[in-house]
């Protein structure tokens, strides 16, 4: 085997392996299909093994490949890292911050933050990953995050910044065909609107009582952001943060004295990056501004 292997080539197999072929890994670098299809073809080579299986069905990953897929990972984590580290001179406010955030606060809350920010920053660029699953930071998949969990690695450093309310909202052109629910049980004859297979949001539901069985839901989606905007569109009763539907005028609340769950919430980094000008700046910044989100509600 040849102990010289690129970093590129790796690369390029990262993305065989995500995608499922060579022209999805194309597409996704912005390379030829040729050009993948060699690579990917000198990296078995100097590894003196086969990685993919070929077949009238595409690319099928072979043993060897699905045990080097966590490597991979880590080795695209940790370039990413190393460009993000690079991208500004040590003690100046500027450069790149990757930050990992739930969907909804992505979509609702944050990019207000954000302006914000910008304008005190202006040198900082942001990448924002939305998603519900917590990013690794001790893998450094992101340089900072909002979870709505308590961080238990020592590795981290966290504030929590809220306690964010859920309860259940409607557009009133819903609750004017509709009518409003006078208690918990009469949501038997509404629609809701439901989480689809996010196994965390339906055990929550199942704690609620037989009104938020997932069979009963006019719509299921795992994406909260969909939720709250099927409920604004009139499709049904969806649950949505209590500030958020508050301050929006084309949701009520439902229920009002019904809370679905509190969220605490934490801006989480990890030790080592908590000292960097630049992660430092936005994780007191967004700290602050949900701090006075907290204080308007």
């Amino acid at each position: 085997m040849s102990t010289t292997i690129s970093w590129d080539d790796q690369r390029i197999f990262l993305a065989v392996l995500e995608t499922g072929s060579l022209s999805g890994a194309a597409r996704s670098l912005g390379l030829s299909h040729p050009t993948v299809r060699a690579r990917l073809e000198a990296l078995e080579h100097g590894l003196g093994t086969v990685l993919f299986t070929r077949s009238v069905n595409g690319l099928t990953p072979t043993e060897t490949a699905e045990a080097l897929r966590d490597a991979a990972r880590t080795m695209a984590m940790a370039s990413d890292l190393f460009v993000r580290q690079a991208s500004a001179p040590h003690g100046t406010i500027a450069g790149t911050v990757r930050i990992s955030v739930p969907d909804i606060m992505g979509v609702e809350v944050i990019p207000a933050m954000l302006q914000t920010l910008r304008e005190k920053h202006p040198a900082l660029r942001i990448e924002l990953s939305l998603s519900n699953a917590q990013a690794d930071l001790l893998a450094h998949e992101a340089d900072l995050a909002v979870r709505t969990v308590a961080p238990k690695q020592n590795a981290l450093v966290a504030r929590k910044v809220a306690a964010i309310p859920l309860g259940l909202f409607a557009s009133p052109d819903y609750v004017a065909r509709r009518g409003v629910p006078e208690n918990v049980d009469d949501l038997e004859h509404h629609d809701l609107i439901g989480s689809d297979r996010n196994q965390v949001d339906l055990a929550l539901a199942a704690s609620l009582g037989p009104q938020f069985e997932p069979n009963r839901y006019v719509l299921r989606t795992d994406s909260h952001p969909s939720q709250v905007a099927a409920a604004r569109a009139g499709v049904g009763i969806a649950v949505c943060h209590v500030p958020l539907g508050n301050a929006d005028p084309r949701l009520i609340r439902v229920l009002p004295d019904f809370v679905i769950h509190v969220l605490e919430t934490w801006i989480v980094t990890h030790e080592n990056l908590s000292r960097v000008p630049r992660v430092r700046a936005v994780f007191d910044h967004l700290a602050a501004a949900f701090n006075r989100m907290r204080n308007r509600n």
